[in-house]
Parts: C-alpha cells; structure tokens; sequence
C-alpha cells in the first residue's frame, strides 16, 4: 500500500461525501486525524480493534466543525476494523496526527 493513496482516499472520501473506509490502511490515518482534531487519547502501536472500540466510546461526546469532519465521524461510525496491523498502519496514524494540510489532496509533508 502506498501511504498517500490512503491519506488521500480519507480526505477525498470528506471533501466529496462518499464512500466508506476500505480498510485498516486508511482508518490509521483517519486515526490519527481524531487525535488531532479532537485531542482523542490514541497511539499509533494500539491494535485495530481497540483503536475502534477507543474512538467508538467518544463519538457522541464529538462536535464537528464542519461538514468534513461530520463525514469523517460519520465514515469511522460504521467501520469494521480487520484484525491486520503493520508498520505502515502505524506511519500513517501519525500523518494523521501531524497532518499540516488539513483537507488538502496535495501535501508536501511527509512524516
């Protein structure tokens, strides 16, 4: 997996308001965004079904700001994370979490 792709579906998915995660791959990312945006205590080494269980618990206590980031809590709602974890999920759950361009298909950033 190529770690932009997946970076890129997320916000695609956002921006245009379609679609469903797809996979681990993408849900490390939108991970890592959850922390970001709303301080959600989450590290990148814990396993893909405590992740979900960990962000399932605070999803009706979260505010969207905007139509994004409803998408976005909307998307991780209703995903059923696979038992699959590697490296790569762990790289971009911290993109995620340090993500400089919010909502922007083209990024320079690498982590």
């Amino acid at each position: 997996m190529v770690a932009s792709i997946a970076r890129q579906s997320v916000i695609l998915k956002c921006l245009r308001q379609k679609s469903v995660l797809l996979g681990n791959y993408e849900f490390y990312y939108l991970a890592g965004l959850m922390k970001k945006l709303y301080g959600l205590e989450l590290e990148k080494t814990i396993q893909p079904e405590e992740m979900f269980e960990k962000i399932s618990g605070k999803l009706k206590s979260l505010t969207a700001k905007d139509e994004k980031e409803e998408y976005l809590l909307k998307m991780v709602e209703f995903y059923e994370p696979s038992q699959d974890y590697d490296e790569q999920m762990a790289y971009l759950f911290e993109w995620g979490e340090k993500e400089p361009d919010l909502w922007e298909v083209q990024t320079k950033y690498c982590p």
